[in-house]
């Protein structure tokens, strides 16, 4: 089994997601064992600080080093447990000899996969409001569409003061529901939930449009390259 690292923290609740997560898929897969991980886990606030004052080079410096220990305690692969900081993993990859396991390249596979082509993009108003993402997604072919203004400011209220505490409420549920289907009748052909913490209050069914929840997805990409070893 080759070693994963993870870098976490951003928020604990999405972190819990991976961890556990993919213990249970490679249990599954091979009955009684769990993962190899290693787990560097920022206090949030920490990372934040730097996303609100748009310091996105203190991050880099941070989420590198992180990198560097996960690789030097002999991780095969980096994830980087939420979308937002995928803003900074280019740069971070190409100083890397291993693999950083990009969620965005995951995301577009999985889409591209079933068929959808327009999706509707949801994460923090720094993923939203810039373009890293949507360009990442757009070079796999895709047609990215956002919320309306005033949506994508209930969709980061909702994941910074509810889901990153791990709360869900069910008028917050209805909420993003809301913004999805509004999105649909305006021509998105799907949703990706590129938040990781969106997919504790969202699910696939609970929308008429498909919904891809970016924390999953990464997730079974981190398995199928843990057990790649396998002969």
């Amino acid at each position: 089994m080759l070693r994963l690292g993870i870098i976490g923290g951003c928020s604990a609740e999405a972190t819990l997601i991976y961890y556990a997560d993919i213990n249970r898929g490679v249990r599954a897969r091979r009955p009684g064992h769990g993962a190899d991980l290693l787990l560097r886990s920022f206090d949030v606030e920490d990372i934040d600080a730097h996303c609100r004052a748009g310091d996105w080079d203190g991050a880099q410096a941070k989420f590198r080093d992180a990198a560097a220990w996960l690789r030097e305690g002999g991780a095969k692969a980096i994830l980087i447990a939420t979308n937002t900081m995928h803003k900074i993993a280019d740069p971070i990859a190409a100083e890397m000899d291993i693999p950083l396991i990009h969620i965005g390249d995951v995301a577009a596979a999985a889409l591209k996969a079933a068929g959808c082509s327009r999706p509707l993009l949801l994460g923090t108003r720094y993923l939203m409001g810039e373009t890293f993402y949507r360009e990442r997604l757009e070079r796999h072919g895709l047609a990215v569409m956002l919320p309306e203004p005033a949506d994508q400011h209930q969709v980061h209220a909702i994941i910074y003061d509810e889901l990153m505490d791990g709360r869900v409420t069910e008028e917050s549920r209805r909420a993003l529901a809301a913004i999805v289907d509004r999105a649909a009748a305006a021509g998105a052909d799907c949703v990706v939930l590129a938040c990781t913490e969106l997919g504790l209050a969202l699910k696939d069914g609970d929308v008429e449009a498909p919904v891809f929840d970016t924390a999953a997805l990464h997730v079974q990409a981190a398995i199928a390259f843990a057990l790649s070893d396998e002969s």
